[in-house]
């Protein structure tokens, strides 16, 4: 029986799992940033042309590509997947996994020959921390489903409610039967935890940054990488440093101690960034305190300019959410 692994781009270790033929990765992060038009998305399913650049294709991250397969990289993705007798989808709870779950859910609901071969993997862990030989030693316990009109039709509705020009149709969607998907509702919960508070203007990550340097963490290390304790999900290395960024090089910052050589690096350069972060050590300023406690609106003293989906969050159209949605 012939076995592919579609997966996120955490999934990498399952190419080693030998659990499948070939294991595919997607290349999206829908959770920063803009979301890439109907076109490019749909470009990137097609068949290769000519115009696509590095990492615009699906067949750019296929992982370890086995001889004989190689020169079939220029199909659709749908017919790239026609010979193999089993589909496996491969995404863990993480708000970026399930958003690129939805995303390929809505693209193979209309590749109807590939669907009675679709199964779903409900993992409960995070893929990015698992070797391949954990991810092959807990293959049979991992339930795996088959993948019906309902998980089709609610990847559908959750996708094009992430994509709406306001938050409201995922507010609802919450609200609503998400059983087919069930990792979906959390992560949902966890994307709209990072639209801005009614009373601080800022996301449930950003809130987290104050109160962990309050409790005397200064390096970004922390900040960044005890999950566990910073207890926010959403955004992986790159987009927390941007949130910092936006705390600490403000107008009127929150966030005293960031390099100031962060104003001027590219933000392509990974590397030097890296490094600049490194060396902060970072503290509340006297307005922090204030935010963190509540007293003073971050957004009211500073520039606000992001993306939650396909909402764009500027300060004169901050869309808001406690226990419930405030429009701008």
């Amino acid at each position: 029986m012939k076995r592919l692994i579609l997966t996120s781009s955490s999934g990498s270790g399952l190419a080693r799992s030998g659990l499948a033929e070939l294991v595919i990765s997607s290349s999206f992060h829908f959770e920063w940033g803009p979301l890439p038009s109907p076109g490019k998305l749909a470009a990137y399913f097609a068949a290769r042309s000519a115009n696509l650049g590095p990492g615009d294709h699906w067949s750019d991250w296929g992982i370890l590509w086995p001889k004989g397969i190689k020169d079939r990289k220029g199909l659709s993705l749908a017919d790239f997947c026609e010979p193999y007798d089993v589909i496996e989808l491969w995404f863990d709870p993480a708000p970026r996994d399930q958003l690129q779950l939805v995303c390929l859910l809505d693209y193979l609901s209309s590749c109807s020959s590939l669907v009675r071969k679709l199964r779903l993997r409900l993992v409960a862990s995070d893929l990015m921390i698992e070797s391949g030989e954990d991810l092959a030693a807990s293959e049979p316990h991992i339930h795996v489903a088959r993948i019906t009109a309902r998980e089709f039709e609610t990847a559908k509705l959750a996708w094009s409610a992430y994509r709406a020009a306001t938050p409201e149709a995922c507010v609802d969607l919450v609200h609503q039967d998400l059983s087919a998907l069930l990792m979906l509702r959390p992560a949902l919960l966890d994307l709209l935890a990072e639209l801005p508070s009614p009373s601080t203007g800022l996301g449930a990550t950003e809130m987290r940054f104050l109160e962990m340097l309050a409790g005397g963490f200064a390096n970004t290390n922390a900040l960044f990488h005890l999950r566990s304790l910073r207890r926010t999900f959403v955004f992986g290395e790159t987009e927390l440093g941007r949130l910092l960024d936006g705390l600490a090089l403000g107008p009127s910052p929150a966030v005293a101690g960031l390099d100031d050589e962060l104003r001027t690096i590219d933000r392509e350069n990974h590397r030097d960034r890296h490094a600049a972060y490194l060396r902060s050590r970072l503290s509340l300023t006297e307005f922090g305190e204030a935010v963190l406690a509540g007293k003073e609106d971050f957004s009211r003293h500073n520039p606000i300019d992001r993306w939650w989906g396909g909402t764009r969050l500027t300060n004169d159209r901050l869309w808001r959410y406690g226990s419930v949605l405030t429009k701008p």
